[in-house]
Order: structure tokens, then sequence, then C-alpha cells
């Protein structure tokens, strides 16, 4: 499930919103599981999941500013 940052970096946009997607659909049934009482098969996995959605979100707002400071030159 780790994307590492070369990986991220090398992606469209479509396929970076839909990796979002996929991720927080999972994180949303991970933590049900941990309110409702049952124990995760991978206790680390929710971390996981946070890091690497922050990772992409991080990559694309710094891809969105890179075109944007290309534009005012």
């Amino acid at each position: 499930m780790a994307l590492k940052t070369k990986d991220i970096r090398e992606m469209g946009k479509e396929e970076l919103l839909s990796k979002i997607v996929e991720l927080r659909k999972e994180l949303v049934k991970l933590n049900a599981q941990v309110h409702t009482g049952t124990v995760p098969k991978n206790a680390g996995q929710l971390k996981l999941i946070k890091k690497t959605i922050a990772k992409i979100l991080t990559i694309m707002n710094e891809k969105k500013k890179g075109k944007e400071e290309s534009k005012k030159e």
C-alpha cells in the first residue's frame, strides 16, 4: 500500500485523484473497525494510509503551484 514519492510524482492527475478516493474508502473501513471494537489486521495500516494521502495531496499542491508560477513569468 505504501507508495514511494517517486512513484507518486510520475502519476497523472486523474490517477492521483482515483488513488486518493481508494485510500479514503479503505481508511473509512479501518476506522469503522476500530470504532466497533474489532482489532484491525495490521495496526500500522491506519497511519500508513494517512501518510500516503498526505504525500499525494502535498505533491498535487506542489505541481499546482509550479504551474501557477510558470504562468506568471
